[in-house]
Order: structure tokens, then C-alpha cells, then sequence
């Protein structure tokens, strides 16, 4: 083994070791996230005599407040949106997963905070295994996998730093992320090694990398539009005077309003939307260029396509009146369960071009 080889060997090695601890500073995320929301505020008497001031006066309507030695201290202010659904009353956004509690608060920024961190090691392994291969580290299900998951932790805190009201989705996304790399690490993994000829192109940068970036983006619309149904069929039976049951009372009421989910999941999907638009034009030319061919109705081609059809019906329902809120959102889901299954269903067990089957 000549030196080279050695070092790229090495430095596989030092990435596996790097996902490893990322897996484990997620794992801290999250168990600091349900600390989070096990500890944030969950009493309706809790709330509103965090609501008032040192004098006694009542705050002004959806405004949080903590005391703090004596003072008060305002959280923050949510704004107050109106559901999608036409008919029914202005619903202020929840407290978020703290609760307005300044030790559940005090997890969150934790958890974020073990996030970003974990993210920056996912992200130096990711760019380690790069080296090793000298590639694009997005040669098989393994590495397009821990890539998947960087790029979604990463849009993520795009979104905070952004000062997006997002802490909701850090739960799930750990969650997700951990899942993930388990299955990246314990099915998935495949030794560095160079890429087929099919695949050595400079359209591997420009295809996979959007086709990752997309993906990632499509998971937290997805996740907010599973949440908007939760949360709509919460509010739902509050206006109709119904007594929501304990998990309700104590996750559901500190989302943001269906109405504030639904219009987060829709924006995200429909930006997102031309660039996989683009994804599967840089697929056909880099086809073109690989097999002689633009369009072939391989397996993958064919699901791409099809995922592409279910997001466009979404986009189109939401545009349809009759179609809005609830449809639209089942809609979106089945779009991205399409997603999912041209992610693993295709490459791991369908005989395609595409295909990493026995990798």
C-alpha cells in the first residue's frame, strides 16, 4: 500500500469516527430538547400569571412574560395569524416548546446549541470523506445519506439564524437525523472507493447536490405539515367546545397556529420547487451524457417524475379553493412519501441505473 492510500484510508477512518461523534452530540440535542418541552410551562394558570405585570396589570394580548427577581422580562411576542380554514376566529401561535418558561428556555438554547455543534462535526466528516475519495462524497446510500442529514440540520439553523420562529422542528429533526445515520452506519455503510464511470462527472456536483438540498427541504415542510394537522384538529375542537386530551394540552397548544404551520410548509415546498424542477433537467442532460440517452423511464427517472406530479398537484390545490387546508396537506405528504421511496425504496431494492442495491 503505497502512501497515498494509506492517508486516504486514514482519513475514511477519521470521518467514520466524526459521524460517530455527531451521533452522539445529537443524541445530548436530544434528550436536551425533551427536557425542553417536558419542563417548558404546560399550566393554563402558569401562563396567565406569567402574562402579568410586576403591577398586577394584565400584559398586552399574546405577549410572554417572566419574572426575574422581582421584574418582568418579555420572551417575545407571537404574532397572531388567521387559520386557513374560512369562518373560524384569529389564533394567536403557541408559546413554543419552552412553554414561556425560563428553565424550559433555557433547555432549548441547549439543544440548539448541541445542534450546531453536532452539525459542525456531522459537516467535517462529511468533508473528510470527501478527501479520502477525492469526490463529491455522495457516491452511494452511505454517504448520501450522512450528507442528507447535514444539509437538513443545516437548513434548519439557516432558519434560526434567520430569526425564523423553527425551535418546533428541532425535536423531530434530531430525531429524524439520529434515525438516519443509524441506518447510514449500520446497513448502509460502504468503504471509500472511487466512483463508476457512469457517475465521474462534473454533473455529479451539480445533479446530487440539489437533488440533497431539496430533499432536505422537503422533510421540514413535511414535518410542518403533519404538525398543521395535529394542530388544526386541536384547534378545531376548541372551537367547537370540545376538552382536548393531555397531549394536547401539553404539546399541541404550544405550536404555532395551523395557520402559521400551513403557510411555512407551503412557502418552503413551492421554493424549493423549481430547483427540483432543475433537478431532474440536470438528471436527463447528465443521462444524456452518461448513457447516450436524455430519458429512459428507468425506475428512478420514473419516480423523480412522479414526485415531481405530487408536488405539483399540491401547489395546484393550494391554489384551488376547494383544496385548501387539510387536502392539500395529505397532498404534500403523499408527495414526500414519494420522495422517500425514490430515496431508499428505488436505490436499495429496485433494479435501476440508479440503483445502490448491494451497496
Amino acid at each position: 500500500m503505497n502512501l497515498a492510500a494509506a492517508n486516504n484510508e486514514s482519513l475514511a477512518e477519521f470521518s467514520n469516527v466524526l459521524i460517530y461523534s455527531a451521533m452522539a452530540v445529537y443524541t445530548l440535542a436530544f434528550l436536551a430538547h425533551i427536557a425542553e418541552w417536558t419542563f417548558g410551562s404546560r399550566s393554563r394558570v402558569g401562563r396567565t400569571a406569567a402574562a402579568l405585570t410586576a403591577d398586577g396589570r394584565a400584559a398586552a394580548p399574546g405577549v410572554r412574560v417572566a419574572r426575574r427577581g422581582g421584574g418582568t422580562t418579555v420572551l417575545d411576542r407571537p404574532r397572531v395569524v388567521t387559520r386557513s380554514a374560512a369562518g373560524t376566529r384569529d389564533v394567536p401561535d403557541g408559546p413554543g416548546a419552552a412553554g414561556g418558561d425560563r428553565q424550559g428556555d433555557l433547555y432549548g438554547r441547549i439543544a440548539v446549541s448541541l445542534t450546531a455543534l453536532a452539525f459542525l462535526i456531522e459537516a467535517a466528516g462529511v468533508a473528510t470523506r470527501a478527501v479520502s475519495v477525492q469526490r463529491a462524497p455522495w457516491g452511494n446510500m452511505y454517504e448520501f445519506s450522512t450528507t442528507f442529514s447535514t444539509v437538513a440540520v443545516g437548513a434548519y439553523l439557516g432558519f434560526l439564524l434567520a430569526r425564523k420562529n423553527v425551535r418546533w422542528i428541532g425535536l423531530p429533526l434530531v430525531t429524524t437525523v439520529l434515525l438516519d445515520l443509524g441506518i447510514a452506519v449500520t446497513w448502509l455503510y460502504t468503504e471509500s472507493d472511487q466512483l463508476v464511470p457512469a457517475l465521474d462527472s462534473y454533473w455529479l456536483w451539480i445533479h446530487v447536490s440539489t437533488a440533497i438540498f431539496c430533499g432536505a427541504v422537503f422533510y421540514l415542510g413535511a414535518v410542518a405539515t403533519l404538525l398543521y394537522l395535529f394542530r388544526d384538529s386541536y384547534e378545531n375542537k376548541l372551537a367547537e367546545g370540545g376538552d382536548p386530551g393531555s397531549f394536547a394540552r401539553s404539546v399541541l397548544h404550544r405550536l404555532p397556529s395551523a395557520a402559521s404551520l400551513d403557510k411555512f410548509a407551503y412557502r418552503i415546498n413551492a421554493a424549493v420547487f423549481p430547483l427540483w424542477t432543475f433537478t431532474i433537467i440536470a438528471g436527463a442532460i447528465w443521462a444524456g451524457d452518461a448513457w447516450g440517452r436524455y430519458w429512459g423511464w428507468d425506475a428512478k427517472e420514473v419516480w423523480s417524475f412522479i414526485t415531481w406530479v405530487a408536488y405539483a398537484a399540491y401547489l395546484h390545490a393550494r391554489a384551488t379553493a376547494g383544496w385548501k387546508g387539510r387536502r392539500a396537506a395529505y397532498i404534500a405528504l403523499v408527495a414526500f412519501a414519494c420522495f422517500l421511496f425514490n430515496y431508499y425504496g428505488v436505490n436499495l431494492f429496485v433494479n435501476s441505473l440508479h440503483g445502490y442495491a448491494g451497496v
